[in-house]
């Protein structure tokens, strides 16, 4: 097997890490929001409501991003 062919491990491993930030993030975010949704007349519900959302656009965000340093590890020659 050609050596230019093989799978980066490093960048491979960079990529599990982001998928797993990412999977960590895909249930805080929804928690949150289920938690400020349930307490609307609290005086903390605008504060929370900000940060579920932007947990879960984070999720998004490593989805992508992991998911693309995990193919530029199997696919990218060097």
């Amino acid at each position: 097997m050609d050596e230019n062919n093989r799978t980066d491990k490093e960048i491979l491993t960079k990529g599990i890490r982001q998928m797993a930030l990412c999977l960590l993030l895909m249930f805080l975010g929804p928690f949150m929001m289920h938690i400020a949704f349930s307490n609307q007349e609290k005086s903390l519900y605008i504060p929370i409501l900000i940060v579920a959302a932007i947990l879960c656009a984070s999720a998004i965000y490593f989805l992508f991003k992991g998911l693309n340093t995990i193919l530029d590890s199997i696919f990218k020659k060097k």
